[in-house]
C-alpha cells in the first residue's frame, strides 16, 4: 500500500544561477550563507546555489522527496533534489544537485518502507522481525510520488520474508529495485537459533592426518 502523496507546503524555492563556478565559487556561496549546487535535465545543466536556511527547511520538512516549485533566476520552475554533498564532520550540507522537472514526467525515485501488522512469527513464535531494506526505488509520474510504500507483515511467520516484487506499487509506477530483493524478514530468535544448533549436535572433526605418516596399506 501507498502513502498518498502530499503536495510541497513551502515557500517556492528561489534558486539564483552562479556565476563563479569550482571550488572557489563554491566557498563564495557558502561565505554568503548559500548552498552550491547544480540543476540538471533537459539537455542543460548549471551551477546554481540557494538560501541555506530555505535548504534545511526542504531537508527536514515533508517537501523531502518530492517535486518542489522552484524560481531560476525568477523564472518559475519545478524541481526534484537529486543528491547532497556533506561535510565529513559536521555532516551539514555543502552542496546539492537538482534535477528540473516538467508535470506528470516519469522520473526515478527512492520511496520509503513502513510496515503495519504483528507478524505470527514474532507474537507466537518469539522470532524478530527485520527489516532488510528500507527503501525501494521505482519510476513513475513525478507529481504523484508517494510518502512511502506500506507492507502489511501480519501474516509473516519465522522465516517467512516479504520481496521487493511482492510490493503492489500505485498505477503507473514500475519496480527499479530487483524483484527477489528481501524488504522484510522474520528471523527465529538467538535462543531458538541456539536450541536448534544444539539438537543437531556438533559436527564431527575430520582426523587430522600425520605429516610424514605412510597411508595404512589395507592390503591383506
Amino acid at each position: 500500500m501507498a502513502k498518498k502523496s502530499t503536495a510541497d507546503t513551502g515557500a517556492t524555492l528561489v534558486i539564483e544561477t552562479r556565476s563563479a563556478v569550482g571550488t572557489t565559487g563554491a566557498r563564495a556561496a557558502r561565505r554568503e550563507g548559500k548552498i552550491p549546487g547544480v540543476l540538471y535535465g533537459h539537455g542543460d545543466s548549471q551551477a546554481i546555489q540557494i538560501d541555506a536556511k530555505r535548504f534545511s527547511d526542504l531537508l527536514h520538512g515533508a517537501s523531502r522527496g518530492k517535486v518542489v516549485p522552484a524560481t531560476v533566476d525568477g523564472k518559475s520552475d519545478s524541481v526534484f533534489l537529486r543528491g547532497i554533498e556533506r561535510d565529513p564532520i559536521s555532516h551539514h550540507p555543502i552542496s546539492a544537485d537538482f534535477q528540473r522537472i516538467t508535470k506528470g514526467e516519469a522520473i526515478y525515485a527512492t520511496i520509503t518502507v513502513h510496515t503495519t501488522g504483528i507478524p505470527p512469527g514474532v507474537r507466537d513464535s518469539g522470532g524478530v522481525l527485520e527489516l532488510l531494506s528500507h527503501t525501494i526505488e521505482v519510476k513513475g509520474p513525478s507529481d504523484s510520488i508517494p510518502d512511502g510504500i506500506t507492507v502489511d507483515v501480519g501474516s509473516l511467520n519465522v522465516h517467512d520474508h516479504i520481496s521487493a516484487g511482492d510490493v503492489k506499487l500505485p498505477a503507473g509506477f514500475t519496480l527499479v529495485t530487483t524483484p527477489d530483493t528481501v524488504l522484510v524478514s522474520i528471523g527465529a530468535s538467538r535462543t531458538a537459533a541456539q536450541a536448534e544448533a544444539d539438537q543437531a549436535g556438533p559436527t564431527p572433526a575430520a582426523e587430522p592426518a600425520v605429516v610424514g605418516e605412510k597411508p595404512a596399506d589395507t592390503a591383506s
